[in-house]
């Protein structure tokens, strides 16, 4: 199993522990919905879990199913989170790595106004690492348009990108597949920047 899947299933038994720890009543379904992820993979999780110690499983009454956070799952538990924290403060320091790297090459190339494309947390950390470089953000380039939705900044739809000024293209997403996109708007090459 590869280290991302790992964390990947890491993440969603910490997921399910949390919320067992929050309520121990709480359905496979409402487990589904909340965590967004298929109802038969919180089955396996579950029984995964109960399988290794982490939590009990106890009938109540009229079939209701009670979870019961084990001594061994809230250690557990423990070892997840401090593993999840770890492995996000790594991907933090990696994009902050990057986007510093991105930044040095734009102001050498004597880019100004930056256009940022997509608006999630990536795009929110880049606005955020961007501060005190003689770099000005023109806005965000998303599906929707929003005065001022952005830090402040107006969200423009792709449609508008050919009205706006700016020096240079910011990919605030990990797919190859944005990069083309913006290709196909008619973007210069030297403008786009990605991460």
């Amino acid at each position: 199993m590869n280290t991302s899947e790992t964390d990947r299933r890491d993440a969603i038994s910490l997921k399910i522990l949390d919320e067992i720890n929050r309520e121990s009543s709480i359905t496979q379904r409402t487990l589904s919905s909340r965590l967004n992820i298929a109802l038969g993979l919180v089955n396996i999780c579950i029984r995964n879990l109960a399988q290794k110690g982490y939590i009990k499983v106890r009938k109540g009454p009229m079939n209701r199913v009670k979870y019961v956070l084990t001594r061994q799952g809230f250690t557990h538990r423990v070892g997840l989170t401090y593993n999840y924290m770890n492995s996000s403060l790594r991907h933090f320091k990696d994009l902050r790595s990057r986007t510093d790297g991105v930044y040095r090459e734009m102001v050498r190339s004597g880019v100004r106004d930056l256009l940022i494309w997509g608006d999630g947390e990536v795009a929110e950390l880049s606005y955020i690492f961007m501060r005190g470089l003689p770099l000005r953000l023109v806005g965000v380039i998303d599906g929707k348009n929003e005065e001022k939705g952005f830090f402040g900044h107006n969200i423009y739809s792709r449609e508008d990108l050919s009205q706006l000024r700016y020096d240079a293209i910011l990919i605030a997403l990990f797919g190859k597949e944005d990069i083309q996109k913006v290709k196909a708007l008619g973007v210069d090459e030297k403008k786009i920047y990605s991460l």
